[in-house]
């Protein structure tokens, strides 16, 4: 209830709370633009890096991630931003302060707001709401958004869907134009959106990593709508413009963690809630978010290659002291006081920081070396990107590998792809490290200690200063060399890395493309084939039984046909497969329980999947009752449903749901459901699901219920 009296108070205009909106009748265009930036990503993606700094502060073409976007922000016309602080909060604080965004002669007036609380977007978003501090749209960001896109067009798109159908539109999503495979594309964040052409309406939004077809919910195809594009030619910009109610929904559910969760939901509960979501496409501005190294690698060169014009090197745009330098033909950019030793050759898209020392007969090419380097005679430098005061000695050869502050790599040291040497690192001398070695000063057992202790660690733990545990830990010399100090965390082998570790890796997922592998899964399917029809030909007609059956009461509901229709087509499916009764109760059941998932998508929650599968089983009730007469048919009902719950963890809170559905609907009887609790184990996750707080509650009021029943009869 408090939360309902803060939201009535927050609409009323004569509070005087300077956080409220703005008075009644003024134009949402008079209100200052304001914009809510979380700089923390919730995330270990860039561990153990990140450990010693965070992600926001880390430089990209010697500059800042959060500076690129807060630059954004003001050049989008942002007057009013709050950055969201949890993961080394006091370092960001730190920078923020020292920046010209903290300075009064900013146009963009940045209020900082840490807590080691946050875990989630979801979580800031609540804080939004109880703070009250939007007053009207915003722009939604990540300190990892690098953009020069012009979001005036957009967000008058946005405000004149909502001036035209009030509170309708709740969030706008910027897109940009790029085709499939491009670099700048990650694979984790590849979309598939159905939009209607007219209104620019999102459909269907869903991520592509893992899925080997795709499904499309029916009910985007009677929106009423005649013009649907199915579109895979977009990157996400991460980049959103929100309506207040964005964290007002928030708040009222908190399944929503992520912009994901939220978006989905929406989609989902269109009918519901009433609000919609809209997206706008740019083609030739630039947006991308530093999800990973990959990403780093992609956007540090496009940053070098001026396509974030006017976000380049020479520029300065932070208005640095010292940070100033000159550009070049072929996108050379060079600081004060750069010695470049004779014969070595910058050969193109090279940055290199002030201060910095390079050898004679050195060639970099598409690298970025940051301030107060020194790069020995006869190094090779390709698609690396070197940090600040980073010490490299001769005869080195480093490709498309990250070198954080103060490592440094000994003579004769060749690193090869995606090698990582996080802090104060050393390596050599005469060593070959190979692709995807990750060195840090941690230890990786300080990990899993911080696992042990929390999910997400507070702003202290980031760096262990505990010289004694460092030093009980000697270094590997034949992994480092003889000079070498550090810890070797992972090797991308992906033979030894099993599939989740990968999606979590440094630098992004490593995606199987071999087309022979593929084949090879079809040959060795086809070969089954014909083994399994012979031994057990019953089964495709199963398969094929069922997926008739749900062909059958989609048919049954786009065309209102009646439940005893039903039960005779159901019929004449089991005599033409000659399906058992038990295998009818038990399909029947599996099929109503999948079917808010093959309208929906795979990614329904709990709080979701419930609403959707209530109605549907109100409206099939008569069918089930013609097929659950029997003591066995309830049990066989029941072992069915709890299969589906068996593979389906995240749906557990709404078992407890659908059971009660099935008996206030009377199909399934009281002592049967007491019945399969008590005596239907078949496994340890059988007995974890049993377990289930929910289920518990619902059993023991049953059992209260049979209880009281029975007193009565004995009166």
């Amino acid at each position: 209830m408090a939360g309902r009296t803060t939201k009535q108070g927050r609409s009323n205009p004569n509070t005087g709370n300077p956080g409220k909106r703005g008075p009644v009748g003024q134009d949402e265009e008079e209100q200052p633009l304001q914009a809510v930036l979380i700089a923390d990503s919730f995330n270990r993606r860039f561990f153990p890096i990140s450990k010693d700094q965070p992600r926001a502060l880390l430089p990209l073409a010697n500059v800042a991630m959060i500076d690129y976007t807060l630059e954004f922000l003001t050049a989008a016309g942002v007057q009013e931003t709050f950055v969201f602080l949890c993961w080394m909060s006091s370092k960001i604080k730190e920078h923020l302060q020292k920046s010209k965004w903290c300075q009064p002669t900013s146009s963009n007036t940045v209020h900082i707001i840490t807590s080691e609380l946050y875990r989630s977007l979801g979580d800031v978003l609540r804080d939004v709401d109880a703070k009250t501090l939007v007053r009207s749209d915003f722009l939604l960001v990540c300190g990892d958004v690098v953009s020069n896109i012009d979001i005036t067009p957009a967000l008058q798109e946005h405000r004149n869907r909502r001036k035209k159908e009030k509170n309708i539109s709740v969030m706008t999503m910027i897109f940009k134009e790029s085709s499939p495979g491009h670099r700048s594309r990650c694979q984790e964040d590849d979309i598939i959106v159905a939009v209607d052409s007219k209104t620019n309406r999102v459909l269907h939004y869903q991520k592509t990593l893992g899925l080997k077809k795709l499904q499309f919910p029916m009910n985007i195809f009677h929106n009423g709508s005649n013009e649907i594009e199915i579109r895979y030619d977009l990157l996400d910009c991460h980049i959103s413009i929100c309506s207040p109610q964005v964290a007002e929904l928030f708040t009222d559910n908190f399944d929503y963690q992520t912009r994901n969760d939220f978006v989905r939901g929406l989609l989902v509960n269109e009918e519901i809630l009433g609000n919609q979501i809209h997206l706008h496409v740019t083609g030739e501005q630039y947006g991308a978010r530093v999800s990973n190294l990959l990403m780093y690698d992609a956007v540090s060169s496009d940053v070098v290659r001026r396509w974030v014009y006017p976000l380049t090197p020479e520029m300065n745009f932070t208005d640095e002291e010292g940070q100033t330098c000159t550009h070049s033909r072929r996108n050379v950019y060079r600081g004060a006081d750069v010695s470049l030793g004779h014969g070595s050759q910058m050969v193109e898209n090279v940055l290199i920081g002030r201060g910095t020392i390079i050898g004679s007969n050195c060639q970099i090419s598409n690298s970025v070396i940051g301030n107060n380097c020194t790069i020995g005679d006869n190094v090779i430098l390709d698609r690396a990107y070197i940090w600040n005061n980073v010490s490299i000695a001769n005869d080195s050869n480093i490709m498309q590998c990250v070198l954080c502050d103060h490592v440094e790599v000994k003579q004769g040291v060749t690193l090869n792809q995606h090698c990582v040497l996080a802090f104060n690192v050393v390596v050599g001398p005469n060593l070959t490290l190979p692709e995807g070695t990750v060195v840090s000063m941690h230890h990786p057992d300080e990990e899993e200690e911080e696992d042990d202790e929390d999910e997400f660690l507070s702003d202290d733990a980031g760096v262990n200063n505990d010289p004694l545990k460092t030093k009980t830990k000697g270094y590997s010399s034949a992994e480092l060399g003889s000079e070498g100090k550090g810890y070797i965390w992972r090797t991308a082998n992906v033979s030894e890395v099993e599939e989740d570790e990968l999606s979590q890796g440094l630098w992004g997922l490593t995606v199987n493309l071999d087309p022979e592998s593929e084949s090879e899964s079809e040959v060795s399917e086809d070969s089954q084939e014909q083994d399994s029809r012979a031994a057990s030909p019953e089964l495709d007609d199963v398969n094929v039984f069922q997926v008739e059956v749900m062909g059958t009461l989609q048919r049954g509901m786009e065309e209102s046909i009646g439940c005893d229709n039903l039960v005779l087509e159901i019929n004449s499916l089991k005599y033409a497969y000659n399906i058992t009764l038990k295998e009818v109760m038990q399909i029947l059941t599996k099929v109503v329980l999948e079917f808010p998932i093959q309208q929906q998508g795979q990614e329904l929650t709990s709080s979701q999947y419930s609403p959707l599968f209530i109605p549907l089983l109100k409206r099939w009730t008569a069918v089930f009752k013609n097929y659950v007469k029997r003591a066995q048919d309830h049990m066989d009902c029941l072992a069915a449903i709890e299969e589906f719950f068996l593979e389906r963890v995240a749906l557990w809170a709404a078992m407890v749901k659908v059971l009660m559905a099935f008996y206030q609907q009377e199909i399934l009887a009281e002592e049967a459901i007491l019945r399969w609790f008590s005596q239907g184990v078949t496994s340890d996750k059988s007995k974890l699901l049993r377990k289930n707080q929910g289920v518990q509650k619902f059993i023991q009021w049953l059992e209260e219920a049979e209880d009281e029943s029975s007193e009565e009869d004995g009166k």
